[in-house]
């Protein structure tokens, strides 16, 4: 059987369970089997992870604590330990190197793997993932969920679908039923916005995506109505990129109260600056564009960006620019928050992608 799609590829994606949260119950036993929240404390925490207990609730990530706190009375707060969800996603790692080498982290909790070729010589990449499973948990103690397709959106989808501690496959013979059926807000890169505008053309489904033509999907929904028109026939050629470069740079820091002064906030550039410092001494990259970020007590953002015509990571070349970025307009409102971010890196590249081929389903997936 041949497809217009790549069905050479084998590609894995894995993600952590509720990471931030299951650390800290596996950590601290009396946590297990409570409404718990990564974050979130205080008058302006924002909650970064929340347990499986939580979710229930509706406890969700990047919520606010006062509304998390709201849904789930019960629910217990405790503070983030970025060092400890580091040293656990750098062991999961390690088992993923033992796989293979072509991975691409998004995150300290997931990750993409490409096992097309693989250490182990294995053929099934549903049985691999079944084993990399097995592994995290002997290891940590922790529960991941994986997908397993031929391209990453497909694998990306299948991670989620039996959350938590379960996989899903969807081998090259099932792509295309499993996309037409798919609901369209289940779609990758599709978001609630979005699907609200695709219900009301009427597209409810990958097979009602599919009868609109490429220039129409463009006209209704830009630059991404060709990525939709790919994906719903299983186009998406993205490599796993081991060698993932990040395309900005930023700190950021909130407020305990709301600042309406341009004085205030240049008081505290400084120290958003010495944060980004901190990461790009990490990287070594220096870049182009500086861009300022103001998020103002309704919540709404503002960004103001400056490119230069030269490269920079100098300290106090970023601060004078920021600090005229913050001067270039009067502020809309009150701020509770600021930002600095690095882009345009020298020497950045974005992955072409590589083209489809047609191919036969020759071995086990």
């Amino acid at each position: 059987m041949s497809y217009e799609f790549d069905a050479g590829r084998k590609i894995i994606h894995v993600d952590m369970d509720a990471f931030f949260a299951a650390v800290e119950q596996k950590d601290q036993p009396e946590l297990q089997g409570k409404p718990l929240a990564v974050g979130g404390g205080g008058a302006r925490g924002v909650v970064a992870a929340a347990s499986y207990e939580a979710r229930k609730f509706g406890v969700r990530s990047a919520m606010s604590g006062r509304i998390a706190a709201q849904r789930c009375p019960k629910l217990i707060f405790v503070k983030p330990r970025f060092d400890r969800y580091k040293e656990i996603s750098l062991q999961v790692r390690e088992i993923f190197r033992s796989y293979t080498d072509e991975i691409e982290p998004l995150s300290l909790d997931e990750a993409y793997l490409d096992v097309t070729q693989n250490k182990k010589g294995l053929v099934s990449a549903t049985l691999m993932a079944q084993e990399i499973r097995a592994a995290i948990w002997d290891a940590t103690g922790l529960t991941a969920s994986a997908g397993i397709s031929i391209n990453k959106f497909l694998a990306k989808i299948g991670s989620d679908w039996n959350k938590p501690n379960g996989q899903k496959t969807i081998p090259p013979e099932e792509v295309i039923p499993f996309l037409e059926a798919l609901d369209i807000k289940k779609f990758y890169g599709v978001g609630k916005k979005t699907a609200e505008r695709m219900y009301q053309k009427g597209i409810f489904t990958g097979a009602d995506l599919k009868q609109r033509s490429r220039e129409a999907l463009i006209a209704d929904f830009g630059k991404s109505g060709g990525y939709y028109y790919d994906v719903v026939r299983g186009i998406h050629n993205a490599p796993v990129q081991s060698t993932r470069i990040a395309k900005s740079i930023g700190a950021e820091r909130t407020f305990d109260t709301n600042l309406s002064s341009e004085l205030f906030l240049e008081e505290k550039l400084l120290g958003v600056t010495d944060a980004l410092m901190q990461r790009l001494a990490r990287h070594k990259r220096p870049g182009k564009t500086i861009t300022l970020k103001l998020k103002y007590s309704d919540f709404t953002i503002q960004t103001r960006s400056k490119t230069l015509d030269y490269y920079v990571s100098e300290k106090s070349i970023i601060y004078e620019i920021a600090k005229e970025l913050l001067y270039q307009e009067r502020l809309k409102d009150s701020v509770r928050l600021i930002g600095i971010t690095l882009s345009n890196f020298k020497g950045a590249q974005q992955a072409d992608a590589a083209p489809a081929v047609a191919a036969q389903l020759k071995i086990p997936f």
